[in-house]
């Protein structure tokens, strides 16, 4: 019996598919995606605005979030993004708006330079892949695992991507932390106990609430998850 290939290698090779599966995606396609996970986003979760909402630049064929983030912040939001402080540590997210003074990082990649550091109540998080069961693969450095298991009041966790990114499982293991929503163009989906379930605007918001509640960072309405 052949031996099972190694996580590493079989995440790496995963993840090599995914990007160029996404990096060729026609313009037409991913603009009309995008598009509709903006909707979806703004038509799922109005109890963003007001908070303070962390989101990543986008790279290479990723969502592009800017959008979501000029409407959230005309509202009154806030917004940050991540920046690496020290190899293996939790990211630290710092307050952007149109402007902000920025400074190339990693990748090439714009972070704030010297914005003030903020603590988001949710983050827009886009993978590499996702799975069944609401867990994300991401660039193979581990940074929003660690950053969410140590972030107190844990945020709203929302995986933004396309449907071509789906595959059936990452094989997580258990430092890996799964998301409490994913959005894509197909629709809203809660990370439920039995895997991704599509919900409509109304359960997405309740369950939305309850979990802000329970973790101490929402309001008092709501059920619960």
């Amino acid at each position: 019996m052949a031996m099972p290939e190694p996580l590493s290698s079989w995440r790496a090779a995963r993840r090599e598919e995914l990007i160029a599966r996404r990096s060729a995606m026609p313009a037409d396609e991913r603009r009309a995606g995008s598009e509709s996970i903006a909707r979806r986003l703004l038509g799922a979760f109005p109890l963003l605005q007001g908070r303070t909402i962390g989101f990543c630049w986008p790279y290479r064929g990723e969502f592009d979030p800017r959008f979501v983030i000029r409407r959230l912040r005309d509202a009154g939001s806030r917004a940050a993004l991540p920046v690496v402080v020290a190899r293996g540590a939790p990211l630290q997210f710092c307050e952007w708006w149109p402007g902000a003074p920025m400074r190339s990082a990693t990748l090439g990649i714009p972070v704030p330079d010297g914005t003030q550091p903020l603590q988001p109540e949710a983050l827009l998080i886009p993978p590499v892949g996702f799975d069944a069961a609401g867990y994300r693969l991401g660039y193979g450095a581990g940074y929003f695992d660690r950053t969410l298991a140590a972030m107190s009041p844990r945020p709203l966790a929302i995986a933004v991507a396309f449907e071509l990114s789906r595959i059936p499982t990452i094989r997580p293991q258990p430092h890996d932390v799964p998301m409490d929503f994913v959005v894509t163009e197909a629709g809203v989906h809660h990370v439920a106990a039995h895997g991704l379930s599509l919900v409509d605007d109304r359960e997405a918001l309740r369950l939305a609430e309850a979990i802000l509640r329970r973790r101490g960072g929402g309001s008092e309405e709501g059920g619960d998850r």
